[in-house]
């Protein structure tokens, strides 16, 4: 049997066909969909984006200064006044939330402020108060309760008198 790496052979040793090396798998949290379109967009203009996966509860307060992707259960108070809050199509949230943009394609039990917009998708469900600049609930969704549309920018007013908020039941 010939063997080409062997002592006394006259057969420069064949080099072995460069393989090339499989890509690093990425790991990258899941994306909101943009309105209307099947493309995901990035979370933030920064792109970092916390999740909370499926199988995940949180009670308490979730703080911080990045935008927050949830596909699983939270209890109490999300306060991410600059980033965009998505509830996933298996989140489940029961809190108030206060956020930049809110985009809901699962459930979410409490009332959302936003300093942009909130969304809520055809597959998604809110019951709330929202208070945000802009608002959009496509065909299918279910939302029920006030709407008070501010300009971004204005200042809360607590003290001062505010307009009633009528509310409102949207059921396709």
């Amino acid at each position: 049997m010939w063997k080409p790496n062997q002592p006394g052979s006259n057969t420069p040793p064949t080099p072995e066909p460069s393989r090339p090396t499989p890509p690093a798998p990425s790991f990258e949290a899941p994306r909101a969909a943009s309105p209307g379109a099947g493309t995901p967009t990035p979370a933030s203009a920064t792109g970092e984006q916390a999740t909370i996966g499926k199988s995940l509860v949180v009670k308490g307060e979730v703080t911080g200064s990045e935008s927050l992707y949830i596909d699983g259960k939270v209890e109490g108070a999300i306060n991410l006044p600059g980033n965009r809050v998505t509830v996933g199509r298996n989140g489940q949230v029961a809190a108030n939330i206060v956020a930049r943009e809110v985009v809901v394609l699962g459930k979410v039990r409490g009332n959302c402020q936003a300093s942009d917009r909130v969304d809520i998708r055809s597959e998604g469900s809110l019951t709330g108060d929202v208070i945000a600049a802009r608002i959009s609930i496509e065909d299918g969704a279910f939302f029920k309760g006030g709407i008070d549309i501010r300009k971004p920018g204005a200042a809360d007013t607590k003290g001062a008198a505010a307009p009633a908020v009528e509310p409102v039941t949207v059921q396709a």
